[in-house]
């Protein structure tokens, strides 16, 4: 069963910008805090923003003022709009939903490519 959709990856130059989306097949999708989360081989998985049900977000310290997480609960899709991308932004993106206390769907990921 597949949830949570991620589209929009792709290949970039450094200083441009690139719009992910996540689509969520979920049956309240509005209740759900959700995330965007980066990963690249090697490395942990990293929290990248997140939006509450109140529209309340949260980011990471290395793309505070570059990123901008939101969501349209009326299409159950959370986006999260990247500009002024650097090459350490290459991962690859993976969107989560929560509930309560901890991240319960995930989706598959799509890849971000950043060139220099």
């Amino acid at each position: 069963q597949v949830q949570l959709v991620e589209s929009g990856g792709g290949l970039v130059q450094a200083g441009g910008s690139l719009r992910l989306s996540c689509a969520a097949s979920l049956r309240t999708f509005s209740g759900y805090v959700m995330g965007w989360f980066r990963q690249t081989p090697g490395k942990e998985r990293e929290f990248v923003a997140g939006i509450s049900r109140d529209d309340r977000t949260s980011y990471s310290e290395s793309v505070k003022g570059r990123f901008t997480i939101s969501r349209d609960n009326a299409r159950n899709t959370v986006y999260l709009q990247m500009n002024s991308l650097k090459p350490e932004d290459t991962a690859v993106y993976y969107c989560a939903a929560k509930w309560w206390s901890s991240y319960d769907y995930w989706g598959q990921g799509t890849q971000v490519t950043v060139s220099s």
